[in-house]
């Protein structure tokens, strides 16, 4: 007489990898950083030009977005139960300098902070998109929509002669490095 084969009952679920609390935390933490200093450039470059004035009204539509960005990792904060950065207050006037300043050079130097920034950006939601795990397509959907809006922001600087400023590849190489700095710390700290 053949022996039955048994046949296994369990079941081999894939199980379902979930993101590490740690990097989710440093992802909105940092997102939520980025948003607030993202506002504050361009409420500083909206101080020297304007609401009304053409450039203003570019840089408005960008800063609309980016209000609609930081009110999104605001409620994210809370949801997740997750310590804001400890240097908004730096963020708070580095950025509003920032943004400033390089609207005092004029409207080219304004884009090209605008360019070197949401560069910056646009490559740091990609490197975020590949780090969460399916138990968060939500927050995935965001960053990919926000990231297009960041990339949205980089080419309209280029389309107002951002790449023509006076000292362009100089002042972009800087503001790009000091976005990742910024970057960096308001992971940790």
């Amino acid at each position: 007489m053949a022996k039955k084969k048994k046949t296994s009952s369990k079941k081999t679920n894939k199980s379902k990898i979930k993101t590490n609390r740690q990097i989710l935390e440093e992802i909105i933490r940092v997102d939520h950083a980025g948003e607030y200093g993202a506002t504050k450039i361009y409420d500083g470059q909206i101080a020297i030009f304007g609401k009304d004035s053409k450039i203003g009204k570019t840089i408005q539509h960008m800063a609309d977005q980016e209000q609609e960005h930081i009110d999104k990792f605001n409620d994210l904060i809370i949801e997740h139960k997750v310590r804001p950065t400890a240097l908004l207050p730096v963020w708070n006037i580095a950025g509003f300098a920032l943004g400033a300043s390089t609207a005092l050079i004029g409207e080219k130097a304004a884009m090209a902070c605008t360019v070197a920034v949401e560069k910056v950006i646009g490559e740091h939601y990609q490197e975020q998109l590949e780090l969460l795990e399916d138990d968060h397509k939500e927050l995935k959907k965001t960053i990919s929509k926000f990231r297009d809006d960041e990339l949205e922001h980089h080419d309209i600087g280029i389309e107002h002669d951002a790449e023509n400023a006076p000292g362009y590849r100089i002042m972009t190489k800087f503001i790009e490095l000091g976005c990742k700095t910024a970057i960096a710390i308001s992971k940790k700290v």
